[in-house]
């Protein structure tokens, strides 16, 4: 009877072990920076630093991975008219769905779409005094890509990304028509837990 229990206890290292090989989860934050691009009559100025903060998983199949990520992203840019220059930020909830390869056991090259919902926004006038509030409509979903490079050490995972726009994020802010466009390029760090 005990050579049956060690039995079953080893299988289940084993499994927790491969288990562990094929799906890993964990927490992910990083940095970002970000500049939009602007409607006619307007045009891009300074880029922006932000932040993101989330959760990601990954499958492990073979060569390749599916590691899809829910990120919260604070973000923005500057762009500027004939009178004024203005400060956009941006908080958003972004899900990237990333399909990546495997070279060797360190590399990885990462590539898929991004859906993000933008969940509030301003813009401020360069001299301090408008302030534009967005509040989003239920259905103010857009969407992107992501594509990038990657290295796994041990549990920590390190991603460098270039974000890209396929579909306009903000039409309107008060009597601005705009067109912003996300840019960013994107450095993060992620840790498995299992």
């Amino acid at each position: 009877m005990k050579k049956v229990w060690i039995i079953l206890f080893l299988s289940g290292i084993g499994l927790t072990q491969l288990n562990a090989q094929i799906l890993s989860v964990g927490p992910k934050i990083g940095v970002s920076q970000g500049n939009v691009q602007v409607s006619e009559g307007f045009k891009g100025d300074d880029s922006q630093m932000g932040y993101h903060v989330g959760i990601f998983a990954r499958v492990n199949l073979a060569a390749v991975y599916l590691q899809p990520e829910i990120l919260y992203t604070n973000t923005g840019g500057s762009f500027k008219d004939n009178t004024f220059s203005y400060d956009s930020e941006f908080d958003r909830l972004d899900v990237p769905f990333m399909l990546g390869v495997k070279l060797g056991n360190i590399f990885r090259i990462q590539a898929g779409p991004i859906a993000s919902y933008m969940l509030n926004g301003d813009i401020t006038a360069r001299d301090g005094n408008t302030v534009l509030k967005y509040a989003p409509p239920s259905d103010d979903f857009t969407f992107g890509y992501q594509a990038g490079v990657g290295v796994d050490i041990g549990n920590m995972l390190l991603d460098l990304k270039y974000e890209g726009p396929l579909t306009n994020s903000v039409n309107k802010f008060g009597e601005i028509p705009t067109d912003q466009r996300q840019n960013q390029i994107m450095l993060s760090v992620g840790f498995n837990l299992f």
